[in-house]
């Protein structure tokens, strides 16, 4: 827990910090860092407010779906406009901030990084003393041919240990658990991959990541690759992808998700309200998303439930097919109900990535449950190794209202005839679940 605010001090150290590192992003370029191939998902664009006077502008990273049974990536990249960080940043500093420019990667970060999220959930404590000899894994579809270099680049600028194949702490497979027979490329989603790795990195620096690749985005290969993950021993696992419902997904349920004393999260989709799979499954922790800024209130930061527009936001809802678990207990949903927890997500609020195979050719900033899924996923981490036959999505309801968990009230994220499938309030709400960290308690046994 976090035992006093964040104060103007400790923010322009952390922008001393970021300024000093400059020359570090600098050689990795120089070293071959910044070419990537574009992105050929052709996504849709969307815009948010930064604030009352500027906007953010994004890109999906993933190609829509084309038949039945296929997921998309949940990561949105920022491509225009100012972000909360710049916003921030150049109040701190006195000066006037830049537009992020589309298609073009910054010099340096525009978004969130580890700092800022350690001390926005109350981890900083936890994240440097917490997380040795634990592995989050990592479940995507397709191969980043540059996700360890990627990764090396942004714990390197941030001061983070290094993580690579040579020490044992990263490691990467595809969904066989082969470390060569690995699936083809795909940019888009090697946008999503970086976007999962740095999340990882950044609440849990002292992790290993197993990243575990699917040949490709059905439902099929994706669940193959989580059980992949398990079988070589990650007991956090974090999918950043969803789907729509179907009658199938009981079955997915127990194939791919039913993993006692695994902590699973999953990501509750960024098409505003409704239901997605497999966020729905009663064996994983869904994830909502939340706008956060810094605030002079006793925390230091704000948050809001994410929305955009009726296509645009973090998902919620009562699912069409899932069983309602045990420890669920709101009455206006007789199944399950999305999500559980949630933490930042929107773009406009959104994090800095390093990614030069997918969308980008250096930093970029990201948003989407995407951001969210492998941040708290890392919180369990942190919080220490399921106990044997639990279901860890049964933890934050265990802390429900005390104040290891930030009770979000305000945002919705479309309309609903039932208020709280989509609407904040005072305790458990659809969008934003019973909250977002406030250290680890919430999310141990």
């Amino acid at each position: 827990m976090r035992s006093t605010p964040p104060n103007s001090s400790a923010i322009r150290g952390r922008w001393r910090r970021i300024g000093s590192a400059a020359a570090a992003t600098t050689a990795l370029l120089l070293a071959g860092l910044g070419t990537a191939a574009h992105a050929n998902a052709a996504p849709t664009t969307a815009v948010a407010s930064a604030s009352p006077s500027a906007k953010v502008t994004w890109t999906r990273s993933c190609a829509v779906p084309r038949k039945k049974g296929e997921m998309a990536c949940n990561a949105l990249r920022v491509t225009g406009g100012i972000t909360a960080f710049q916003r921030q940043r150049a109040k701190e500093e006195g000066i006037t901030p830049r537009a992020v420019s589309p298609e073009a990667a910054a010099g340096s970060p525009t978004g969130y990084g580890p700092s800022d999220l350690q001390d926005a959930y109350g981890l900083t404590d936890a994240a440097s003393s917490n997380g040795s000899g634990k592995t989050i894994a990592i479940v995507d579809a397709y191969d980043d041919p540059s996700a360890e270099s990627d990764l090396a680049a942004y714990r390197s600028y941030y001061g983070l240990p290094a993580c690579t194949t040579t020490n044992g702490c990263f490691r990467k497979v595809g969904q066989t658990g082969s470390a060569t027979s690995l699936p083809s490329a795909d940019s888009g989603w090697a946008g999503e991959i970086s976007l999962d790795l740095d999340m990882a990195s950044a609440i849990c620096p002292n992790c290993n990541i197993t990243l575990v690749e699917a040949k490709s985005s059905s439902m099929a290969n994706l669940g193959t690759a989580v059980n992949e993950a398990v079988k070589l021993g990650a007991k956090f696992v974090s999918n950043s992808y969803g789907g729509s419902e179907s009658s199938s997904d009981t079955t997915y349920d127990s194939s791919y998700f039913k993993h006692p004393g695994v902590a699973i999260t999953v990501s509750a989709g960024d098409e505003a309200y409704g239901a997605e799979y497999p966020a729905a499954s009663r064996y994983v922790t869904a994830v909502g998303g939340t706008r956060l800024s810094t605030s002079s209130n006793s925390r230091g930061w704000t948050e809001s439930v994410w929305h955009t527009s009726s296509t645009e936001g973090t998902g919620s809802g009562c699912s069409a097919y899932d069983a309602k678990p045990t420890w669920q207990t709101d009455t206006g949903c007789t199944k399950r109900m999305i999500a559980d927890v949630a933490a930042v997500a929107d773009p406009a609020t959104g994090v800095s990535v390093y990614d030069t195979y997918g969308d980008g050719t250096g930093w970029a900033t990201y948003g989407g449950t995407s951001a969210s899924a492998p941040i708290i996923a890392s919180v369990y981490a942190l919080a220490g190794t399921p106990s044997s036959g639990s279901y860890p999505a049964q933890f934050p309801y265990d802390a429900a209202g005390t104040s290891a968990l930030n009770d979000v009230t305000s945002g919705s994220n479309g309309s609903c005839s039932t208020s709280y499938f989509c609407t904040a309030r005072s305790g458990y709400d659809g969008p934003t679940g019973w909250g977002t960290p406030e250290g680890t308690d919430a999310f141990t046994g």
